[in-house]
């Protein structure tokens, strides 16, 4: 049941970040629920590197979504570099 719960808040984290940063990436379910994921994985690592949560503890929302963030900034800064075909 925690791999559903984490799809499900993946997905959600995911949709929020798209939506603080609006633009055009062609990214479907799969995407945008990796992206959140991955940005609550790095959320958590930055909170518990700054001290805001105990060892083993659960990350927080905002932390997870401004993971996700920049996550997806790192996405559109590298898109145009690999698309184009220049490295």
């Amino acid at each position: 049941m925690t791999i559903i719960w984490t799809i499900i808040i993946g997905f959600m984290v995911g949709l929020i970040a798209r939506a603080l940063m609006p633009g055009k990436d062609a990214a479907g379910f799969i995407i945008t629920t990796l992206l959140g994921i991955a940005g609550a994985m790095l959320g958590h690592f930055i909170g518990r590197t700054l001290g805001f949560y105990p060892e083993g503890g659960a990350g927080g929302i905002v932390l997870s979504i401004i993971g996700a963030v920049l996550l997806l900034l790192g996405y559109r800064y590298m898109a145009p570099l690999t698309s184009t075909g220049r490295a």
